[in-house]
């Protein structure tokens, strides 16, 4: 709270009433909307009693009435309905309903005043035995904050002094474990600084330096004289997702001007219920005055992160997030904190009916603009064609849609390339490695029919292997999908006969005795790798399973010198893999490892298979016609019902800032996968011209000014940028806090995810040789970075 903070820990008392049951009728979504809406902006007074509810609670009733802009799709369905109000979650202690120690406002806990609570509790009621958890204002927390006080003096130790309030003092944050920031917002709230109990922070009483000594840097934070907007952002904890999509914002130059020009103050809407009462909109400019105007060379996007948090909660925590995802919320909570439109419209969408596509276009944007009318939507905004055709009546249904961004599809591979070892059952040939081409959602019987036309081993004839640490790991059926195989795995495919009701094949391991040593025991360890043999699988005795295994070994093995060779065994596992059947004979070590093998000509002429694709492929596959799927069809106004149509996209008109967003996420019911496909971008003389239906259009050529990297695999991984500056021109690599220079040839990595383009105006001349090309970027790998 700003008087008084959040609730105590203690017991959750309030007046001795009895749980409220939901008793008057329940208004529609919209007017609960309006009417929590409202009463939440009321002023904390002095004297007042407010409610605590329950984070969990209130988020599911914000999604049932639709409180949020992007919680609009689903308003009112039953599933949503959040039922009895539930505070369980606060207490440590559920019979005496003792509240739980540091709950923070917003994130555990929402305040409601007296007549917001009063009206969910009417048209919701409480859960049987919860009381009120009531607090009145001022209701002061305590935070217990622990300081340092240190002279910017050389000779003197920490210690505590009395500072004159004429001195000048800097207040800093401990982060994690190396890291301090400053507190420079004297108005910020103990919650909203960050500080919570037990923390440790520093006060820096500052007096001129003496003799060049300068403490600063030993907190890991510096005042700098570099170039405007080279500052770093603090990694507050698995925020480098939102730190990249940040700095590239940043790297805009029109949205940064815009905030820095203080052109936002007079824009702001705090009246539209789609927006986040113009705070989002304020937290970014602040953070954009910070990295641009101050002299820091990085700053902790605390107040930012926190407030982004009150409105999406899925950004509230600590886990790693996506910056493509952070990148889309802000857009739009940017656009709605700064929408011109007080009072959005009610438009009827409208089909095309034949009419030309520049009247349809042309009314569609005027339309949007009508309800959408931003500094976001000057920027970022373009329009989609988009085209139906329904399969069974030929009905074609055009319509134009505004985007805030580009996603463009990657090209997937349809195959893959495995490389396994074949072993003969004919003891004379030794294992042979070859590489295959196998279907990328294939299973392990094409596996095995690609084998076979390089090997001629028939493909009913072989067994599949995950071989690890010397013994079988797993078996694989040949109905198993090649997408459990990774390709880290040793895949072992042995020649046998086919098992029938008279024999069957069992697995034998190589095992080495260890001499005993003095104060040790002797042992055995497994070394090479296993074969499969095959055994009658009636009557089967120790001698006819001896001259099994021999006479699958014998011709490796040798008997003279005795002295050179290790006393091994041989272990064959019969039916029941806990009966063992063991015989030694002194045989050398490398005669019987499997490890030495020869290799087929598909590994020694092998080529190495395309690894890039152009952007240009991947704006051609985005407007590439297909089928809708099953599961997403189209209501045919003319069939009257769902229909599998073909839809085509085509770019009508393109945006100042054009934001292309490479779908490197791969999702289906098989597979889950990050492609780490190079994609070649140009750096400069973007031409989308030829991408553009607008007959009439401009010429629209594009350079680059951010992009947003991507490294490691899915759900995890690191987040970086690069940016253009727009005062010298160059381009810098931020890393969280850390920025540093970069050239050109860098860029283009595999790691690129996001990529920021500014349309270059009619009038400016390029400043490098024409190429009018959608590919054709260096292809210098990132040497200082990880490109496996």
């Amino acid at each position: 709270m700003a008087e008084g903070g959040g609730p105590e820990s203690g017991n959750a008392s309030g007046p001795d009433e009895k749980p409220v049951i939901a008793q008057t009728p329940v208004p529609s979504t919209e007017s609960q909307k309006q009417s929590i809406g409202t009463l939440l902006k009321t002023p904390l007074r002095k004297g007042d009693e407010w409610y605590l509810i329950d984070s969990r609670w209130f988020k599911q009733w914000k999604k049932y009435v639709g409180f949020d802009s992007w919680d609009l799709y689903n308003v009112g369905e039953h599933n949503l309905y959040p039922g009895l109000i539930d505070n369980s979650g606060l207490f440590s202690d559920h019979e005496s309903q003792t509240l739980k120690e540091h709950l923070i406002d917003e994130l555990d806990y929402v305040l409601m005043p007296t007549e917001a609570w009063n009206k969910l509790v009417s048209w919701y009621g409480c859960l049987e035995g919860q009381k009120p958890i009531i607090r009145k204002v001022p209701h002061l927390s305590l935070y217990i904050v622990y300081f340092f006080v240190v002279l910017h003096i050389v000779g003197i130790s920490w210690s505590l002094f009395d500072i004159p309030n004429e001195k000048e003092t800097r207040l800093w944050n401990k982060y994690m474990s190396n890291t301090y920031e400053q507190l420079n917002k004297l108005d910020s709230t103990v919650q909203d600084a960050g500080l919570f109990q037990g923390q440790v922070n520093i006060m820096l009483h500052s007096i001129p330096v003496v003799l060049g000594y300068n403490s600063y840097s030993s907190y890991s934070y510096r005042e700098s004289t570099a170039q405007p907007g080279l500052c770093g952002l603090s990694n507050l904890g698995n925020t480098c997702f939102m730190n990249s999509a940040l700095q590239c914002l940043s790297n805009t130059p029109p949205l940064t001007e815009y905030f820095l020009e203080d052109r936002y103050e007079a824009e702001i809407n705090r009246e539209n219920p789609l927006g986040m009462r113009g705070e989002i909109a304020e937290a970014y400019a602040d953070l954009v005055k910070q990295m641009w105007l101050s002299r820091s060379s990085y700053v902790a996007p605390r107040t930012f992160k926190t407030q982004v948090g009150r409105f999406a909660p899925q950004f509230s925590g600590y886990q790693q997030q996506d910056s493509q995802e952070l990148l889309a919320f802000l857009l739009d909570g940017l656009h709605e904190d700064l929408n011109r439109v007080k009072k959005k419209p009610y438009l009827a969408l409208r089909d095309a009916e034949g009419r030309p596509d520049e009247v349809v276009a042309k009314e569609a944007w005027a339309n949007h603009r009508l309800r959408n009318d931003s500094i976001i939507v000057d920027i970022f905004h373009g329009l989609f064609k988009s085209t139906l055709v329904c399969p069974e009546c030929s009905k074609v249904s055009v319509t134009f849609d505004p985007f805030c961004y580009l996603t463009l599809p990657l090209p997937m591979k349809k195959d893959r390339t495995m490389e396994v070892f074949l072993v003969h059952t004919d003891p004379q040939f030794r294992p042979m490695q070859y590489r295959v081409v196998v279907p990328k959602m294939g299973v392990v019987a094409d596996l095995c029919s690609a084998l076979a036309k390089l090997s001629g081993v028939p493909s009913e004839n072989m067994v599949v292997a995950d071989v690890y640490n010397h013994r079988f790991h797993k078996i694989y059926r040949q109905d198993d999908g090649l997408n459990h195989i990774m390709e880290k795995d040793d895949i072992f495919i042995y020649e046998v006969l086919e098992e029938d009701s008279d024999k069957m094949n069992l697995p034998v391991y190589f095992r080495e005795r260890h001499a005993k040593h003095s104060g040790g025991s002797s042992g055995t360890m497994l070394f090479g790798q296993p074969l499969l043999i095959t055994v009658p699988r009636h009557n089967l005795t120790v001698d006819t399973l001896y001259d099994c295994v021999l006479e699958r070994i014998g011709l490796v093995l040798c008997f003279s010198g005795l002295s050179q060779f290790y006393t091994s065994s041989v272990t064959a596992n019969l039916v029941d893999p806990l009966s063992v059947f063991c015989f030694r004979r002194y045989v050398k070590r490398s005669q019987v490892s499997p490890q030495a093998y020869d290799k087929h000509e598909s590994m020694l002429h092998a080529q190495k298979k395309k690894t890039t694709v152009a952007l240009r492929e991947c704006i051609e596959l985005f407007t590439t016609m297909e089928t809708l799927g099953e599961h997403d069809p189209w209501y045919c106004p003319t069939c009257k019902k769902h229909q599998q149509a073909t839809k085509k996209f085509d770019l009508w008109s393109l945006p100042r800032i054009l934001v292309v967003h490479l779908k490197r996420f791969s999702y289906n019911r098989c597979w889950r996968d990050k492609l780490d496909t190079v994609v070649d971008f140009p750096i400069r003389d973007l031409n989308m011209s030829e991408f553009v239906c607008d007959p009439k259009a401009d010429p629209y050529v594009y350079d680059l000014i951010a992009v947003s990297n991507h490294y490691g695999g899915m759900g995890g991984g690191h987040y970086t940028a690069y940016g253009k500056n727009k005062v010298d021109g160059k381009w810098y690599y931020f890393d969280d806090s850390s920025v540093s220079s970069a050239t050109e040839d860098q860029i283009v990595t595999k790691a690129a995810y996001v990529l920021f383009y500014q349309r270059r105006d009619v009038d400016t001349p390029s400043k490098s040789t024409p190429s009018a090309s959608l590919g054709g970027a260096p292809e210098t790998p990132d040497d200082h970075m990880d490109t496996n």
